[in-house]
């Protein structure tokens, strides 16, 4: 058993009690939850990526925190390496879900629009969207850690591409990084860019050099 679990339980109906009365229906889908988190594919985008976003976000200056939370809660359900729609399928997922409780609808779509928004953190992001600034920086906050965990990360990743021969994922995930460097600013809240935005471009650079030389 996961040593987050029992934590992750507690925050799980702690969110969500309040908008399902249904205890036997919050705990299914949690359990459904847990279960993709998990899965024997996954190697970083598990219930520790998970908790870390939680956390990242616990002391956050949210207008809508329930939102931004469920949002986490949903964004990776569905991961699986060699897909293109696992963020489209994830925010299904999660409206699927609240459109069993009480929260609004318009608040439904935007916990959807938010893990949408997750497929791909170079495109462009409104800068006076608060919540989504800092979810979408709490997603990429692995890219500024310490060298040691960023080297963790970027084997776990490799892992959940196991399918994938170096031959065709090096040129590719050497692509992503680049695509990653070139941009303006990987984090978008003045906090996460002043803490994290030089050691995320100096890891990115030394993945891509690992991967000149041939691997991690």
């Amino acid at each position: 058993m996961s040593v987050f679990l029992p934590d992750m339980a507690a925050r799980w109906h702690s969110l969500t009690a309040p908008l399902l009365a249904d205890t036997a229906r919050r705990e299914a889908v949690f359990q459904e939850l847990i279960a993709a988190y998990e899965g024997p594919a996954r190697h970083y985008h598990t219930l520790q990526h998970l908790d870390s976003l939680l956390t990242h976000l616990a002391a956050a200056p949210l207008h809508d925190a329930v939102v931004v939370q469920l949002a986490v809660w949903f964004h990776d359900m569905v991961y699986q390496s060699l897909r293109s729609d696992n963020e489209a399928r994830s925010a299904d997922r999660a409206r699927a879900f609240l459109q069993e409780t009480t929260l609004e609808p318009a608040r439904q779509q935007r916990v959807a629009f938010l893990i949408e928004r997750t497929a791909d953190h170079t495109q462009p992001q409104p800068s006076d969207d608060n919540d989504l600034l800092w979810f979408l920086d709490a997603d990429l906050s692995i890219l500024g850690a310490p060298e040691e965990a960023y080297w963790e990360y970027a084997r776990q990743v490799r892992r959940e591409y196991h399918l994938v021969p170096d031959l065709l994922y090096r040129p590719g995930r050497r692509k992503v990084l680049a695509k990653m460097l070139a941009t303006p600013a990987l984090f978008r809240t003045l906090a996460l860019h002043a803490a994290l935005e030089v050691p995320a471009r100096r890891n990115l650079a030394a993945e891509i050099a690992a991967w000149d030389r041939g691997g991690l």
